[in-house]
C-alpha cells in the first residue's frame, strides 16, 4: 500500500524554511463563529500539525455521515524541518518534516451546520480528542 499524502500540502510558499517564532497567548481575529451554528474553538495556544487536522475533519465527517457542512478554519502554514538522526552540528537548517498551523486561545478550529445539535456536539467532540490542545464546543 502507497503511502498516502496528506491533504494539506503547502504547494507555494515564498520560504521554503520557516523560524520558529512565538506561539501567540490569545486569538482576537478568529475568535467567533462565522460560518457555521457549532464550533470547536481552542482553550489554550500550541502547534496542530496538518496530520492531526485532517484525522480531526475524518472523524468529524465520519460521525455526521457526511450530513451538512464542515468549515476548517485553520490551515498549517508553517514548515518545521528535522535533521536526520546521529547526524553531526552545523551543515545549513534540517529537511522539511512536516507543516503545522499554530493556534492562539480562543480561536475556531472547526464549525459545522446543518444537523442537530446531540449529532453535532457528538461530532465535534470525536474531532476534538484527535487534537493535542484543549478545546470547547460552542454554539
Amino acid at each position: 500500500m502507497k503511502n498516502k499524502k496528506c491533504f494539506y500540502n503547502q504547494k507555494k510558499t515564498k520560504y521554503k524554511k520557516s523560524r520558529k517564532g512565538r506561539l501567540p497567548k490569545l486569538e482576537y481575529r478568529s475568535n467567533i463563529l462565522k460560518f457555521g451554528v457549532f464550533g470547536l474553538k481552542a482553550l489554550e495556544s500550541g502547534c496542530i500539525s496538518a496530520r492531526q487536522i485532517e484525522a480531526a475533519r475524518q472523524a468529524i465527517n465520519r460521525k455526521i455521515k457526511r450530513n451538512g457542512r464542515v468549515w476548517v478554519r485553520i490551515f498549517p502554514d508553517l514548515s518545521i524541518t528535522s535533521k536526520p538522526i546521529e547526524v553531526r552540528m552545523g551543515k545549513g537548517k534540517g529537511a522539511v518534516s512536516h507543516w503545522v498551523a499554530r493556534v492562539g486561545g480562543g480561536a475556531i478550529l472547526f464549525e459545522i451546520d446543518g444537523i442537530p445539535k446531540k449529532l453535532a456536539v457528538a461530532a465535534l467532540y470525536t474531532g476534538s480528542a484527535k487534537l493535542p490542545i484543549k478545546t470547547l464546543i460552542i454554539t
